[in-house]
């Protein structure tokens, strides 16, 4: 921490507050909705990111074809089920979070060298999550069982995953990373229908189809630089 100043701290707290709302909302989600729906919804936060400022037309019809996704996924039977409102709220909020994620996540790796800031961060992750915990589980967070499942949490879930972006946000052209990124919910609805038993109807399966395909058309028209990567949409 010595030499830093009040805006590069600033910068890494304010990442790691968002991160661990981010978490925290999402796994409450996920307990509630499937995974796949979570995602989707979730995948709104960096979709807006992309089109933040935009006064294209073609822009405005990417936010349309994803939000008739959405609305398709939570709204009509793409799920297979009803979904719990608490788990959609909680999904929505995020998707806030994430938004904010990407444009910290930029921000940090800009100020910080290496993964100094990333270590600032995850640690106010820790703190903000910390209550949500104990109010949860009390004295069995420090059940052996429990410290190792948890330590295999946080390499898969903060450290191993915002190190890889953060990496790939110094190196990657927009528009790829974009591209890449724009995968996560149709991955996340395969890995749930195969490891945790969670169908979709075949409506589900295209609502998904549009987020992804929003997602990666607004970031390949999006236009920016590509020596200024940033997080994607």
């Amino acid at each position: 921490l010595r030499g830093r100043t009040r805006a590069d701290l600033g910068a890494a707290v304010a990442l790691g507050a968002c991160s661990g709302l981010l978490t925290l909302a999402f796994f409450e989600a996920i307990a509630r909705i499937p995974l796949g729906v979570a995602v989707t919804i979730e995948f709104l936060g960096p979709l807006g990111v992309a089109l933040a400022g935009s006064r294209r037309a073609r822009d405005v019809g990417w936010v349309l074809l994803a939000g008739a996704g959405v609305a398709l996924l939570t709204l009509g039977d793409g799920a297979g089920e009803p979904l719990d409102p608490t788990g959609v709220a909680l999904a929505a909020v995020a998707a806030a979070c994430w938004a904010g994620y990407i444009l910290l996540t930029k921000r940090v790796g800009a100020r910080w060298a290496g993964f100094e800031g990333l270590s600032v961060s995850l640690l106010v992750a820790a703190l903000v999550t910390l209550p949500a915990g104990v109010a949860a589980a009390g004295s069995e967070l420090v059940a052996p069982g429990v410290v190792l499942a948890g330590i295999g949490l946080a390499l898969l879930i903060p450290l191993l995953p915002y190190s890889f972006e953060l990496v790939a946000l110094r190196r990657l052209p927009t528009a790829l990373f974009g591209v890449i990124m724009s995968l996560e919910p149709a991955i996340a609805a395969l890995l749930g229908f195969l490891i945790l038993d969670q169908g979709l109807a075949a409506a589900g399966v295209v609502a998904i189809g549009m987020v992804v395909l929003a997602s990666a058309g607004a970031t390949l028209s999006s236009g920016a630089p590509e020596e200024e990567p940033v997080h994607p949409a």
